[in-house]
C-alpha cells in the first residue's frame, strides 16, 4: 500500500489529506471512499487508521485534516464550522475524481464520531458519494446542545452561547478573545465534567495512546454559534436509495445519535452492533476495529463494487 501526501481546495482553504492507495495491481479504476476524522481529530489518528486499513481491502482511501484544523489551512485556527465541514468532505470528494487511479462512479464516504455527522448532510447533497458509512457517529450540535447521552440540561447550552456571544464582542473591540478548552488536566477531572465518555476522551486524545501534537486541544468560541442551529440528520432523507451503514459500539453512550440518523433512513439501511465496544473504542482498539473493518470492506464492496 502506497501513502502520499495531497494538498486540495475547500472553498479558498488548502486542505491536507493522506491518500493511500493498494500495493495490488488493478485492471482499471478502483472505488475510492472518503474518510473524515472526529471533532478534534486529525488525520493521522483513527481517520487514517480506518483509510489504511480499507486501503488494504482494495479501496483508494484519503483522510484528510478539516479546514482550520491539523495540517490544513484556515484563520481562526481551532474553529469548527459544522457548514465548512460538509463543504470539506464535498471537496474530497472533487479532489478524487481529479484521480486517474478512482472510478468517479464508485465513490463513497466515511465519517467517524463528529464526521460521522457530517457525513451525512454531504451525501445528501451530493449525489457524487454512492454510500456512506459512519463510525460511533455523532452530530456535534446535538452533542454540545443535549449532551453525550442526550440528557443535558439545556440551561448548559445556553449559558455556552453566552460565552459566544462574549468572546465575539471581545474580538469585535480588538482584543484577544478567549477560547473553548476541550480537556482538563487529568483523566479524573474530565470523568468529574464527563463521566466515562469524557474520561475515554482524555485516555485517547491526551496520553501517548493517540496524542498528536496538531490534534485540537481548544475550539473558538464562535463556533459554539455556528453549532447552534445546525441538524446534521434532518437532510437524512434526501440520501434515497443510496446505502447507508451504521456502525456502533453496544456501550456507546452516544449510540442513540446513530439510531435517530437510522430512524430517519428511508433507503437502504443498516445498524451493525459491536458488541461491548464503547464510542471512543472503536477509534484505535483491535478487537473492536477489526470487526468494524471487515464490516465496512464489505458494505462498500457490495454498495461500490470491488476493484477489478
Amino acid at each position: 500500500m502506497a501513502k502520499s501526501t495531497v494538498v486540495f481546495d475547500s472553498a479558498g482553504i488548502p486542505l491536507v489529506g493522506d491518500l493511500y492507495t493498494p500495493d495490488v495491481p488493478a485492471e482499471g479504476p478502483r472505488p475510492a471512499i472518503v474518510v473524515g476524522h472526529p471533532g478534534s481529530g486529525v488525520k493521522e489518528q483513527t481517520a487514517g487508521l480506518y483509510a489504511r486499513r480499507l486501503a488494504e481491502k482494495g479501496f483508494v482511501t484519503m483522510a484528510f485534516d478539516a479546514a482550520y484544523q491539523g495540517e490544513s489551512g484556515g484563520e481562526p485556527r481551532g474553529l469548527e464550522d459544522p457548514s465548512h465541514r460538509v463543504e470539506d468532505l464535498k471537496a474530497a470528494v472533487s479532489f478524487l475524481t481529479t484521480r486517474g487511479e478512482v472510478d468517479t462512479e464508485r465513490i463513497g464516504a466515511l465519517g467517524i464520531c463528529a464526521s460521522g455527522g457530517y457525513v451525512l448532510p454531504a451525501t445528501a447533497s451530493d449525489h457524487r458519494i454512492k454510500a456512506v458509512g459512519t463510525v460511533s457517529a455523532v452530530d456535534i450540535a446535538r452533542q454540545f446542545r443535549l449532551g453525550a447521552d442526550g440528557t443535558q440540561d439545556p440551561a448548559v447550552f445556553q449559558d455556552l452561547l453566552d460565552a459566544a456571544a462574549h468572546a465575539r464582542t471581545t474580538e469585535a473591540r480588538g482584543e484577544e478573545a478567549p477560547v473553548l478548552v476541550l480537556f482538563p488536566d487529568s483523566a479524573e477531572q474530565a470523568r468529574a465534567l464527563g463521566g466515562e465518555h469524557g474520561a475515554e476522551g482524555f485516555e485517547y486524545y491526551r496520553t501517548p495512546r493517540a496524542q498528536h501534537v496538531r490534534s485540537a486541544s481548544f475550539l473558538t468560541w464562535s463556533s459554539i454559534d455556528r453549532m447552534a442551529t445546525f441538524d446534521a440528520f434532518s437532510p437524512v432523507p434526501l440520501i434515497g436509495r443510496r446505502p447507508l451503514l451504521l456502525i456502533v459500539g453496544s456501550r456507546a453512550v452516544t449510540a442513540w445519535m446513530s439510531v435517530e440518523a437510522f430512524q430517519r433512513a428511508t433507503g437502504p439501511k443498516e445498524i451493525h452492533w459491536i458488541d461491548g465496544a464503547g464510542h471512543v473504542d472503536l477509534y484505535d482498539k483491535k478487537q473492536y476495529v477489526d470487526p468494524a473493518i471487515d464490516k465496512l470492506a464489505d458494505f462498500f464492496a457490495e454498495s461500490l463494487g470491488r476493484a477489478a
